[in-house]
């Protein structure tokens, strides 16, 4: 775990400009609490916890957090608990990192209808997995996705993009497993994906336009004349090492936001400055600039749209059947099942409710620690500091 605190912080940007954000019309009010409460992450307008460290028995404060998940300072804890329901779900054999990315001629359409764009975007890339995997042709059995919504690039723009996991294989119809090609090596044609993935964008697309959930006034006459002038990118990158680059790559995926506190590296009074990379440059490392409102409107693209699910699980890792399936694919693979031993030396009792894990600043790591103190949040008016 890092301890190295960064000098400056998306919060604090946010604090200089929250009675102006409070006021624009650029946002939506689910846009503004988030700004609030990213600005009030980790300061006293959340009220703080005095904590004991039962090793040393220094005492220290600490803020309350927000708990948001657009926050960029409180995914950790929500990270390592996804990631480890996870590694119990990783099967003996390959895995592909599948990207499917949106055209830019489509981001008018997702500034204005961000839910129904993202969600016809999961839909049309498990139909695409769906299909080919289905397909004899290309393997001919029942396959699996997870997904994860991105929608920013390096520079803060709108770049919407899914990032999937994909097992080299799947469950066929008389219940054996079988792999991708080449042995689970390799996985689809891109030009396919590619093709199938537009289509079935596009037919959904059309469906909500014509349902009327889409406004005709966001809607360019020449829009579907773009989308198909376009290449769509849908590819399937080398599989993974092993299940351990997996895991390695979820921690790294799952549960990112546009920009971390660690990428800036400049606070002026007037301006921000942040590291990017410029992969039309090989992925050179620049510095960009921008005036802070300028900052908050591109970082504010990218808050997740209300109670939108951003993680998505597909075929035999959909939450409906997931435990049945999964216990068929082990069988199937001639996994042991390896019932864990009961520890002797496990106590029963429940972990007080009282008791945290945090960095102590005298044994310099991370220790258990009692809350012995409360201060309660000091802010009286929820738009103002």
């Amino acid at each position: 775990m890092n301890r190295f605190k960064p000098k400056w912080d998306i919060g604090q940007i946010i604090r200089s400009h929250i009675q102006q954000i409070w006021k624009s019309t650029n946002f939506t009010v689910h846009k503004k609490r988030m700004f609030q409460a990213i600005g009030d992450c980790r300061t006293e307008a959340l009220g703080a916890h005095e904590i004991m460290c039962d090793k040393c028995n220094n005492i220290q404060w600490a803020y309350n957090s927000c708990r948001n998940r657009n926050c960029p300072k409180c995914q950790s804890r929500d990270r390592e608990k996804w990631i480890k329901a996870r590694e119990e779900e990783l099967l003996p054999v390959s895995y592909f990192h599948v990207v499917f990315t949106l055209p830019d001629c489509l981001n008018q359409l997702c500034l204005h209808h961000p839910k129904i764009l993202y969600d016809i975007l999961f839909k049309a890339a498990w139909y695409t997995i769906e299909k080919l995997g289905k397909d004899p042709k290309w393997l001919g059995a029942k396959m699996a996705m997870t997904g994860i919504l991105h929608t920013w690039g390096q520079n803060l723009n709108l770049h919407p993009h899914l990032h999937c996991i994909v097992p080299g294989g799947g469950m066929t119809q008389e219940g054996g497993w079988k792999n991708a090609r080449s042995n689970g090596k390799y996985l689809f044609n891109q030009d396919v994906m590619s093709s199938i993935f537009r289509a079935r964008f596009v037919k959904l697309l059309r469906q909500q336009i014509d349902k009327g959930q889409i406004k005709a006034k966001f809607v360019d006459p020449l829009l579907f004349k773009k989308v198909f002038e376009k290449k769509w990118i849908s590819y399937a990158k080398s599989p993974f090492l092993g299940p351990k680059s997996v895991i390695e790559y979820l921690g790294r995926y799952s549960h990112k936001v546009a920009i971390t506190n660690y990428r800036i590296t400049k606070v002026t009074q007037d301006h921000v400055y942040f590291r990017w990379k410029d992969y039309r440059k090989k992925g050179k490392q620049q510095i960009m600039k921008l005036d802070k409102w300028t900052f908050i409107k591109r970082f504010a693209l990218h808050i997740i749209p209300y109670r939108f699910v951003r993680i998505r699980h597909y075929g035999f890792l959909s939450n409906r059947n997931k435990k049945a399936a999964l216990l068929l694919c082990r069988t199937a693979l001639k996994v042991k099942l390896v019932i864990p031993a009961k520890d002797t030396n496990a106590t029963s009792q429940p972990v007080p409710i009282n008791q945290v894990q945090a960095w102590c600043t005298c044994c310099k790591k991370i220790t258990s620690h009692q809350i012995i103190g409360m201060l309660p949040p000091i802010r009286a008016d929820p738009k103002t500091y």
